[in-house]
């Protein structure tokens, strides 16, 4: 029941927030339908986080097994069940999403002008579907929601977003979109392999050959990579993030790139074990020129938000490099765990760097660095939390950033593949360089001009939503053992899945 009331109280707390947009326009403060709209959409994404909180506190880390069951009948003549549950490794991006989902409601509290009740109603029904995509144990059902949710967010960037907004909107839609029917392929496979039946857990179990599993591994692989985005089908990330407005782009990059990784972990290494095997080293490689290549690109950046973008993809390349570390046909526990606490990490750390980035938007009207310039003199407060974000976005100890990033190089380390981990080391100074870089430009100084003179510090709303994001920013890197301690039997079980042949 916990896992379908974090999937439909956003979804309907969505709907009710549309009928309140009687009025295509509504300014902030001006209009009691944009005063209830946006209550409304407060209270459901409020509601939505803490139906998931009981997910972690009474989640049994002792089993590797599904927890907080659902499973009835949807579609019987296909054997397509409305089939929940989650484990070690989903359960926590179901709270994470949620969370966020709260944030970017309240940043659009008195940013968003133009249809405010559609736009939180994009961004509410757009949690509920994503949460059904970490949730389901039906591969018909993930498919259902993983393509959803692309709808909501097309939306989002197509109506709110810049003056490129439409290209970048196709562009993501195009992109997710081919990829995804390539996943559609291989679930109806796995259909027939199976004698009938899309659970994912049957699609664990059942023998594969060579071929099949290669082919397997393509199909998801391509459908996972774009959505990460892995090298080289990154490119429509950094114009989503430019064109998306900065909830679009809060929740692209903290929630929408952890559904492709999640892939990586539900599919592809427990269907196709062998292929996984065979084909590290080439996942390994583009994970690495991910990490070092793209992190050059955010270095000669200009504008705020496609550096933060490019260092998304940076990052995520520590994910997949953490899934990917065999060595004889035997995983790293560690380097998996690693990913998914970068991934969690990633989620807090991007989702406050573009909150920041939209705080000055929305006093310059300008993304470039060299419109900025000494800020710290008339916004401190702003300039103290901004050092903290940039500070985990280049992997400082003591915040959650260093904690992931650590983790996979050691694993690297452990697993015998030195150059391996002296790359993926080199791109903590790659992260500090383009982050301090932006910073020093942006920040410090004498003030740049008229404009920045003009700017007002932190309001008392964006004050609490990025104090919040710090406390999660710190308290991850200073304690990381509450997130890790319910992964480790989820993760052995999937090591110990991965190592077993199907051939």
């Amino acid at each position: 029941m916990l896992l379908s009331l974090s999937i439909w109280i956003p979804i309907l707390g969505g709907l009710a927030t549309l009928a309140t947009g009687r009025n295509s326009h509504a300014v902030a403060g001006g209009s009691s339908d944009a005063a209830s709209t946006r209550w409304i959409a407060l209270i459901a994404a409020i509601a939505g986080f803490l139906v998931t909180i009981p997910l972690y506190t009474g989640f049994d880390p002792a089993t590797a097994a599904l927890q907080f069951v659902e499973n009835v009948p949807w579609i019987e003549r296909y054997k397509i069940n409305y089939y929940l549950g989650v484990d070690g490794i989903s359960m926590w991006f179901v709270l994470l999403n949620s969370f966020i989902t709260v944030f970017v409601v309240v940043a659009g509290w008195v940013v968003i002008e133009k249809q405010p009740a559609q736009y939180f109603a994009a961004f509410l029904i757009m949690s509920g579907l994503i949460n059904g995509a970490f949730a389901a144990a039906d591969g018909m059902l993930f498919y259902v929601f993983f393509e959803a949710m692309l709808i909501p967010m097309y939306l989002i960037i197509g109506i709110w977003g810049g003056p490129n907004r439409r290209y970048a909107a196709i562009k993501f839609f195009l992109y997710t979109l081919l990829g995804s029917l390539l996943m559609l392929v291989a679930l109806i496979y796995l259909y027939t392999v199976t004698g009938g039946s899309f659970t994912i857990a049957d699609f664990h179990k059942v023998p594969l050959g060579k071929a099949p599993q290669l082919l397997l591994f393509v199909a998801f692989f391509l459908a996972f990579a774009v959505k990460v985005p892995m090298w080289p089908v990154h490119t429509w990330l950094p114009d989503a993030h430019v064109e998306a407005p900065t909830g679009g782009s809060v929740i692209l990059a903290a929630i929408t790139l952890k559904l492709g990784a999640y892939g990586f972990l539900r599919f592809i290494l427990p269907i196709v074990p062998d292929a996984s095997h065979l084909l590290a080293p080439f996942v390994i490689a583009i994970s690495l020129v991910a990490i070092v290549y793209i992190g050059f690109v955010a270095l000669i950046q200009t504008d705020m938000k496609k550096l933060v973008a490019y260092s998304s993809i940076s990052h995520m390349g520590f994910v997949t490099l953490g899934f990917f570390l065999f060595v004889g046909g035997q995983g790293s526990a560690l380097g998996i765990e690693g990913g998914l606490m970068q991934m969690i990490s990633h989620g807090f750390v991007s989702a406050a760097m573009f909150l920041c980035i939209g705080v000055l938007y929305d006093r310059l009207h300008s993304r470039n660095i060299a419109d900025y310039g000494g800020v710290v003199n008339v916004m401190p407060k702003f300039a103290a939390l901004f050092m903290l974000f940039g500070m985990a976005n280049a992997g400082l100890p003591g915040t959650s950033g260093f904690i992931g990033e650590f983790t996979v190089t050691l694993a690297a380390v452990k697993q015998g593949m030195f150059w391996t981990a002296a790359c993926a080391g080199f791109a903590l100074i790659l992260g500090a360089a383009y982050t301090l870089w932006m910073y020093k430009r942006v920040i410090f100084g004498e003030i740049g001009n008229d404009h920045v003179r003009g700017m007002t510090d932190l309001t008392r709303r964006e004050f609490w939503m990025l104090a919040a994001l710090a406390g999660c920013v710190l308290g991850m890197g200073l304690y990381p053992a509450p997130f890790t301690e319910v992964m480790h039997t989820s993760v052995d079980e999937l090591i110990k899945h991965v190592a077993r042949s199907k051939l």
